[in-house]
């Protein structure tokens, strides 16, 4: 079987895991992607003009036909050229801005044209008037794993005596909202007895992220909007409480992870931050994440290109201009 991928950021680590677990089972792949020409300063919608996504189109037409058996398109944006050709069988993949942001009309009309599509949540999916897969991408659980508190603080030189709070994410993201996290964590520094302090991690090489959520006493999400965060799965494969609002996935990954909370309102998420911290670093996340794991989730989309390539066999190859 050979592969076509279209995709927006070719080198997101969960899409190269993502990559690597579908190449497993045999699978040749080509990854086609749009180039990132600004840095990561912003979300990823603003990081790229429609011009990128222009030359991204004239590019990518002319592979979809040469000997691809299926195309893969990853994230909304990259749904119309796979969708303008005519013979290859099309396999969506939706990450959850691309469905609650502002080009959702875009990527739900699509959805409709594809040969299959897959979401990250069950949310995801009910948002979409077709049926879908719901296949979160997947963690690699020997990377992120438990590992002694005071170690990891050595190793990247946090104070040790402090109770740190990690937000993993870009602090100009409107998305993550780092504005609404550092006054979440001020209001529970005022409840906890001993310092406390947020720390925004974002830009450093993926596997080194396990020493920052050994290192941590809790990971805060306060995002708008999520489809499903990996932040949060890769937290709790490291057994770190996380407290967060009530987007994407969420709720399903923590429902049965103590301690840890999912809240809608700033006062529900200081409460929820305060409990955290005063019970100590630990969770037992990494118990309910291991269903989640990338060989999972790499055979689970290998049968979504199975049965996309057996029923395209019965029937001729018809697409929507």
């Amino acid at each position: 079987m050979r592969v076509l991928n279209l995709v927006t950021s070719p080198d997101a680590e969960f899409f190269r895991l993502q990559v690597d677990a579908i190449r497993r089972h045999g699978i040749e792949q080509t990854t086609l992607g749009v180039a990132d020409t600004l840095q990561h300063t912003k979300d990823e919608m603003d990081s790229r003009s429609v011009l990128d996504y222009l030359r991204f189109y004239s590019e990518a037409l002319p592979h979809a036909v040469k000997g691809y058996d299926l195309v893969h398109a990853n994230y909304g944006l990259t749904a119309p050229p796979a969708l303008t050709q005519p013979y290859v069988p099309v396999v969506l993949t939706l990450w959850g801005s691309d469905l609650f942001g502002p080009f959702g009309k875009l990527s739900r009309w699509c959805a409709r044209f594809a040969d299959a599509v897959i979401v990250m949540s069950r949310e995801m999916a009910d948002a979409l008037e077709v049926d879908c897969h719901v296949i979160p991408h997947g963690v690699d659980l020997q990377v992120f794993r438990p590992f002694p508190q005071r170690q990891a603080r050595k190793v990247i030189g946090w104070e040790p005596s402090m109770k740190h709070v990690l937000f993993p994410y870009p602090k100009l993201s409107r998305v993550k909202d780092y504005p609404r996290a550092l006054q979440i964590t001020e209001a529970a520094r005022e409840c906890v007895d001993g310092p406390v302090k947020l720390q925004s991690v974002y830009g450093v090489p993926h596997e080194r992220m396990p020493l920052y959520m050994n290192a941590a006493d809790a990971l805060l999400l306060t995002s708008r909007r999520e489809g499903s965060p990996n932040s949060v799965k890769e937290a709790m494969a490291c057994n770190l409480p996380v407290v967060a609002t009530d987007v994407g996935d969420v709720h399903e990954r923590l429902r049965d992870v103590d301690p840890s909370h999912v809240r809608r309102t700033d006062a529900g998420l200081v409460d929820a931050l305060v409990d955290v911290l005063e019970r100590g670093p630990v969770s037992d996340g990494r118990a309910a994440i291991r269903p989640l794991s990338v060989e999972a989730m790499g055979t689970r989309i290998r049968d979504v290109y199975r049965s996309v390539l057996g029923t395209r066999l019965a029937r001729a190859p018809i697409r929507a201009p």
